[in-house]
């Protein structure tokens, strides 16, 4: 099977996943960028040297070559690239297509009665219905967003972000954390995340203020930068938080996995308009207990509320505080969230199970006999609305509500 991936460009939370596949196909894989890394992204840390990649290739150098090897792939994954031109040919002649996509509506489903909207979406969705095009759900409500619209009817499989999932020792890791409590005799809280108002940096914040005022010992780490900072900044020293909380800047990846394994709670803060959240499966290889609002993609797939972290409902800020109150106070949940956490990624939720369930997904497409997994990657993606994804998480997880 020869197998071909497009999207934009390669990064550091899709390699892993990368590297895997190229394992199992070899010259029969091949990665396709459509466009070099933003700037900013590489200031993040997020560039590589796709030279170094022997299954990359850059479309924009090798046109002719790269539309040869889409041409002849028996699949074509087609991810983060707006222009069909990459894969029209492909679609005209009824070649198979999976399209790996986050949320088309992730500002409001309302836009689905835009006519303007529907002929694009026709035009790249609707009228493949019941051609060999199937869907990746990068996210917990892409399957939502596309039933709107009647696009992909029994073809939508959960998939996700897949960093480089690290094994250890997870007693060894819990060691490690619950010494540094007992050094510094604060339990630690971090944010990983650009400083903009679609992640919410704020929150962590307004949580430090109310855990100073509870008497509870800790201390904030926040990796990041952005528009944010400034009113941040001005809201720490308002507050008299310049002891608690320590901004980091940008770090590597790297970097910030070693935050991570350092951290007790993660905060992930952000709104419907976060499509996965990759930095979610980091925390939890890490070890982390989390803290995240229901709105983000990775929620529902990841989060097991009560039993590896909590799941606030998006946008209220006053749940998000008791929950960062109850878990900072209580260092037992703590740990169990972090275990548990630790053990969901390991167990279905990392690059290996996502290769084999995706390699698996392409053979069954192929031979017309489809057979997908009860959970996890490559499973049928239920169609959770994001208005009821908070009831969804609570019901789905047989939640134990921090009220």
């Amino acid at each position: 099977m020869k197998l071909t991936f497009v999207s934009n460009y390669i990064n550091h939370h899709q390699i892993p996943l990368a590297d895997r596949l190229y394992e199992e196909l070899g010259e029969n894989y091949c990665f396709i960028q459509t466009m070099p890394m933003e700037g900013e992204r590489v200031a993040m840390g997020w560039g590589t040297d796709i030279g170094k990649i022997p299954y990359a290739k850059c479309f924009y150098e090798e046109e002719e070559l790269c539309r040869r090897i889409i041409w002849e792939s028996d699949i074509v994954i087609f991810g983060g690239v707006e222009d069909e031109t990459y894969i029209e040919e492909r679609l005209r002649a009824g070649k198979p297509v999976i399209r790996y996509s986050e949320r088309i509506y992730r500002e409001g489903q309302w836009k689905a009665v835009s006519p303007k909207g529907l002929r694009k979406k026709y035009h790249d969705h609707i009228r493949y219905r019941n051609a060999p095009v199937y869907l990746l759900c990068a996210g917990a409500y892409v399957a939502s967003d596309f039933a709107l619209i009647g696009a992909y009817p029994n073809k939508k499989y959960c998939f996700g972000y897949f960093p480089a999932f690290k094994e250890q020792d997870i007693e060894e890791l819990m060691k490690k954390k619950r010494e540094r409590r007992e050094r510094t005799g604060k339990v630690r809280l971090l944010f990983a995340a650009r400083f903009l108002s679609l992640k919410h940096p704020e929150y962590p914040v307004h949580l430090a203020e109310a855990l100073k005022a509870e008497g509870i010992s800790f201390e904030l780490y926040m990796i990041g930068d952005g528009e944010e900072k400034n009113a941040l900044l001005s809201e720490i020293r308002k507050k008299d938080l310049e002891n608690e909380v320590r901004f980091l800047g940008f770090l590597s990846p790297e970097k910030v996995r070693e935050e991570m394994e350092e951290a007790d709670i993660f905060l992930f803060t952000s709104d419907y308009r976060e499509g996965w959240g990759a930095v979610v499966n980091e925390s939890m290889n890490s070890g982390c207990a989390l803290i995240a609002g229901h709105g983000i993609g990775a929620a529902p797939y990841l989060l097991k509320d009560g039993e590896n972290g909590y799941v606030y409902r998006t946008g209220d800020e006053e749940e998000f505080i008791r929950m960062g109150k109850k878990l900072a106070s209580d260092r037992n949940m703590t740990e169990a969230f972090g275990r548990a956490s630790y053990r969901h990624i390991e167990q279905e939720w990392n690059e290996k199970t996502a290769a084999g369930r995706l390699l698996g997904l392409c053979r069954g497409i192929l031979s017309g006999k489809i057979t997908p997994p009860s959970s996890g990657p490559c499973s049928i993606a239920p169609v959770i609305s994001p208005r009821k994804g908070y009831l969804y998480i609570k019901n789905q997880n047989g939640a134990k509500a921090c009220r």
